[in-house]
């Protein structure tokens, strides 16, 4: 364990309304040691560095000037809110972070009063707190009432069209409400587009809140004729020198760009907007992800994520990997079909990294497509490409592709367009907890008609079905598959075409067949192992098709069987569902045909290991085993004799 920093000040700050009795210089102080002890905790339990360090300021600003929870601060994506939890009476807890039991790694309101919104994924704080603005102007009175709603947002995450849709109404209504721009041209890849350069463009030159100052100023000084005049004239130039026209014709004043790590700008300017705003301003301030902390500086995301690490050298201490990661496989078995195929393209919505095609990328940057925070766009964009000729994977993760679902059943399913759909994340995936759990795509997208839904059982399997996805031109195709490491099988040396529709045995048994989907398939022959101890071997085939589904092989075993059991990492309403609904058809549970389902429960899984997690869901092998004895009778025999 590192030695935790010295932290006087810090030490006197149980809520933020001990930072209220500060001097602005001590102000200071305590950003500095806040710094140091969110490096400190986040290098004991890793999780989210680079975005908190960029805010701390900012995080010391607001809750010294507002009084929160009353006034609302509604963090936008808000994996940069260590600072922001270490003020708000959680430190003795920050060490917990991420874990079983501990703080979660986002804003949760189930948590703690200041965090007025929930949120994990981005772009969705301005739409939040339009909604406060308003409840409190039509008389909401929620516990610790509402005043000032103030929505903290990055660059990347103003990216997303929603943010826009947010500003446009914002605007519209006219409500008091602050928007602050945290503009650190780094979101988790570099930002793309125009708003980036447009963004650039702004601080590229003198701070442009002086020159409106000095128009503004020079236009009073003539007479009352001429000043009509000139204020036009002072609008073109204003529009010609790029300033926040963009913001300002949305609806919003706006006042920047200024340095969110300079207290001598944020504090007067925050004290300004607090004392003078009637309706909607929007705040730029330019900040550096990581700031403070040479490591995360230099890192190419400007320390993102990280595992636990050393405070002095940043060095990571990562885990020894012991196989491949499913993302990696994806990406280098894309690449591979790609220098055979030029028609083969990819597109990803803000994570290139996240989803493996930083390697396609490198290789082919003319086939990849990096579409920012625009889910949306992305899926349509994909349809477009696949309309156009091209063979478009589309990567994403399981709950971000939930943001383009519309844009899957309208542009891509009713269309047949054969997009392909890589789909990370699947299953529940730790420390990142319930908004990041990969629970519902199988659902979401098996009950679409014409589509094509896998899901690999092992890394080998994921090569197979890339390979299968992108000779497969007769519609829309998915497949799905977890975060971190596959199993350690042999590797083939590339994936083959999988016959659609088709599964596969893995070992003939009696009495009992479990049909399995996806990675839980390790877990059922270790269930397997200790039911053979038993004296019972259970037929397993890995599906690999949620639709369409194996129908000869599923009644087949249906009939040579007692019982049934399917197993998937996903909630209800998926594989086991149209399982159950072949079988209901077909008249087979007429004839006594015992039948499980094994899913997740209806609920959100708060973070933990992935392995914990699944304990929770109780799909693990010792739960498998209790199924398959409790659906043979055995364990209710047991239990007797006990």
């Amino acid at each position: 364990m590192s030695e935790r920093p010295n932290t006087p000040l810090l030490d006197q700050v149980r809520d933020p309304s001990d930072l209220k009795r500060l001097t602005d210089a001590q102000l200071r102080q305590v950003a500095d040691e806040l710094r140091a002890e969110t490096i400190s905790a986040v290098s004991e339990t890793g999780g989210h560095l680079g975005a908190g360090l960029g805010v701390v300021e900012l995080t010391v600003a607001l809750h010294a000037l507002w009084n929160a929870p009353r006034d609302r601060i509604i963090w936008d994506v808000s994996h940069q809110t260590y600072p922001h939890k270490i003020l708000t009476g959680r430190r003795d807890r920050i060490r917990t972070i991420r874990q079983k039991d501990g703080l979660s790694g986002f804003t949760k309101r189930a948590e703690s009063p200041f965090d007025a919104f929930g949120a994990a994924h981005s772009s969705t704080s301005i739409s939040a707190a339009l909604g406060f603005a308003v409840a409190r102007d039509l008389g909401g009175a929620p516990e610790h009432g509402i005043g000032d709603a103030i929505a903290v947002i990055g660059d990347g995450a103003m990216s997303a069209g929603m943010a826009f849709e947010a500003m446009n109404n914002a605007g519209s209504l006219g409500k008091r409400m602050i928007v602050i721009l945290n503009d650190n041209e780094m979101s988790i890849a570099p930002p793309v587009g125009a708003l980036s350069n447009y963004l650039s463009r702004l601080y590229a030159g003198d701070p442009f809140q002086e020159f409106k100052a000095a128009a503004k100023g020079a236009v009073s000084l003539l007479p009352p004729p001429f000043q009509q005049g000139a204020k036009r004239a002072k609008e073109m130039l204003k529009g010609m020198t790029v300033g926040g026209t963009l913001f300002e014709e949305l609806g919003f004043s706006y006042v920047g760009p200024i340095d969110g790590h300079d207290f001598n700008q944020l504090l007067p300017v925050l004290r300004t907007v607090k004392a003078r705003a009637t309706g909607p301003v929007l705040i730029h301030i330019v900040t550096k992800k990581g700031k403070g902390y040479a490591p995360a500086e230099k890192a190419r995301d400007g320390g993102h994520a990280t595992a636990k690490f050393d405070v002095v050298s940043g060095e990571q201490k990562k885990a020894p990997s012991n196989a491949p990661s499913y993302t990696s496989v994806f990406g280098k078995e894309l690449v591979r079909l790609a220098a055979e195929d030029p028609r083969i393209c990819a597109v990803t919505a803000a994570m290139p990294d996240g989803t493996g095609l930083n390697l396609m990328a490198e290789r082919y940057p003319s086939r990849t497509f990096d579409v920012g925070i625009a889910e949306q766009h992305g899926v349509t964009f994909s349809a477009g490409l696949a309309a156009g000729g091209l063979k478009p994977f589309c990567a994403m993760y399981s709950t971000f592709l939930q943001r383009g679902y519309d844009q899957v059943v309208h542009d891509v399913a009713i269309q047949r367009l054969p997009v392909r759909f890589a789909i990370d994340r699947a299953g529940l995936v730790g420390a990142d907890g319930a908004t990041h759990a990969g629970s519902f795509d199988t659902a979401y997208l098996s009950n679409l008609p014409g589509f094509v839904v896998m899901a690999a059982a092992d890394e080998a399997e994921l090569m197979h079905m890339v390979a299968t996805a992108a000779a497969h031109d007769d519609g829309p195709i998915a497949f799905r598959y977890p975060r971190g490491e596959g199993s350690g099988v042999e590797m083939p040396e590339k994936g083959e075409v999988l016959e659609i529709g088709k599964g596969r045995m893995i070992q003939q048994g009696a009495r009992v067949a479990i049909l399995s989907f996806g990675t839980r398939l390790s877990e059922v022959m270790t269930a397997s192992e200790s039911l053979r101890a038993r004296g019972i071997t259970p037929t397993v085939a890995d599906v690999r098709f949620a639709k369409p589904l194996d129908r000869a092989l599923i009644l087949q075993l249906a009939a040579d069987h007692e019982a049934l059991i399917t197993i998937e990492e996903g909630a209800v309403g998926g594989f086991g569902s149209h399982v159950a609904q072949l079988l209901s058809d077909e008249g087979v549970f007429d004839d006594g045909l015992k039948f499980r389902s094994m899913v997740l429960p209806d609920t959100f899984i708060d973070q933990a290991s992935p392995a914990d997690m699944y304990a929770t869901a109780k799909l693990n092998a010792p739960d498998i085993e209790a199924k398959v004895l409790e659906v043979l009778g055995v364990a209710q025999v047991s239990q007797k004799k006990a």
